[in-house]
């Protein structure tokens, strides 16, 4: 049997509010593609389809249509709900849609109860587990403590007492779940509960191949015990990231899965670059990167004017601009400092911190008439905003008395 094993589409997600539906449905012609061209019997779908519990419509239709073709290709599909589901919405009529051969698995309750598929080597039992709040699951469990590893232990009892009954059968199993050994991304929400997250490996020992979803890299925790990842990259972090789905091939019983990993199409490359404005607006080395959605961290000591402008004159799609100059302290007066400073020295002070050096004389012109306009008082304490700008600075820390 050939598994197709995916996770983690997150419909209508944005990137940095680039909109990713068109490179969503481009993943899922590929998907389609590779069901069609590589022959894949099974399709494996461990959760969060959505990125939200109320996904927009488009990402609604193109969740629909992406279903419906699975539905008319030569696969059977399993899929399970994530933590960025809405469980009850994900799983709507999943009894009617079983009987096209799409099979969702979102309801705690019927865990332990598999899709049962046959090849020429004998009975495959394929047990969707949807992603387990373990504040839901305790009470009608009876879990003695709330915690993802008592969750998903107790799913996993469920799935082993199924299989005890299903002599010499094979066994996929679906979890949506951060298993220890993994590491994540800064695009996955926090699930842990009591500041844990994080179940142990040992809960699939026994499963002929455990398909798991929530986190975004492609992991491979051992040869039977896979993260596909995302399909896309969803924050900076993962730029490099390899993405794409593992194709699994199920042997006879006993024998271990052969596994290939198949890379997702990539709809715009990721990059971060760093240095002085200067340099990456001439350095021949980030010619390469002039196409790719970028993350800049300037460098510079003093902070450049209309950087972001400037940047998108070379790298168009720079969607993230950051600041990491050498100087050590900002935005606070020096320690020890006591004085009280005047709305003037606030505003001067934060433009010495900004910029890494003090505003010109006409720059510090403009900087008091503004800071004037949004006072009820001048600094005399006169009503009003006009008067006669002096040249005076505020005092250096030093000089405070």
């Amino acid at each position: 049997m050939r598994i197709l094993h995916t996770s983690d589409w997150h419909l209508g997600r944005s990137f940095h509010r680039e909109d990713m539906l068109e490179h969503q449905a481009a993943y899922v012609d590929h998907l389609l593609d590779v069901v069609a061209t590589e022959r894949i019997d099974l399709v494996v779908v461990a959760g969060d389809i959505y990125d939200r519990a109320l996904p927009p419509v488009d990402a609604v239709r193109l969740a629909d249509e992406a279903l419906v073709r699975l539905a008319h290709s030569r696969a059977t599909v399993v899929l399970t709900s994530g933590n960025h589901d809405s469980a009850q919405r994900l799983g709507f009529s999943a009894r009617l849609i079983d009987a096209a051969g799409v099979h969702l698995r979102t309801n705690a309750s019927a865990v332990g109860t598999p899709v049962l598929l046959e090849d020429q080597h004998g009975q495959v039992a394929v047990h969707g587990i949807p992603y387990l709040d373990p504040h839901a699951v305790a009470e009608p469990w009876g879990l003695d403590r709330r915690s993802h590893q008592a969750a998903l232990s107790a799913a996993m009892d469920r799935v082993g007492g199924d299989l005890a009954q299903r002599p010499g059968a094979r066994s996929v199993v679906l979890a949506h779940a951060f298993v220890a050994g993994a590491t994540p991304s800064d695009s996955e929400r926090d699930i842990s509960v009591g500041g844990v997250s994080r179940v142990s490996t040992s809960l699939f020992d026994g499963i002929d191949y455990a398909a798991l979803g929530h986190l975004h890299g492609a992991h491979v925790l051992d040869n039977h015990l896979r993260y596909s990842g995302s399909p896309l990259a969803y924050s900076f972090s993962e730029t490099d990231h390899r993405k794409g789905s593992w194709i699994v091939d199920l042997g006879a019983p006993g024998t271990p899965v052969a596994v290939e990993f198949v890379p997702a199409p990539v709809p715009r490359a990721l990059a971060r670059l760093r240095g002085t404005i200067e340099s990456l607006l001439t350095h021949p080395a980030h010619t390469a990167h002039e196409g790719s959605w970028i993350e800049a961290t300037l460098t510079d000591p003093v902070r450049p004017l209309a950087a972001m402008e400037r940047l998108r004159k070379r790298f168009p799609h720079t969607l993230i601009l950051g600041f990491d100059s050498p100087r050590s302290t900002m935005g606070a007066p020096t320690a020890g400092a006591t004085y009280a400073r005047s709305d003037r020295q606030i505003a001067h002070d934060f433009m010495v911190d900004l910029r890494g050096e003090d505003p010109t004389d006409g720059e510090v012109q403009v900087l008091y008439r503004a800071v004037d306009a949004c006072c009820d008082t001048d600094e005399t304490g006169r009503e009003g905003g006009d008067m006669m700008i002096d040249d005076e600075r505020p005092p250096r820390d030093e000089e405070a008395g």
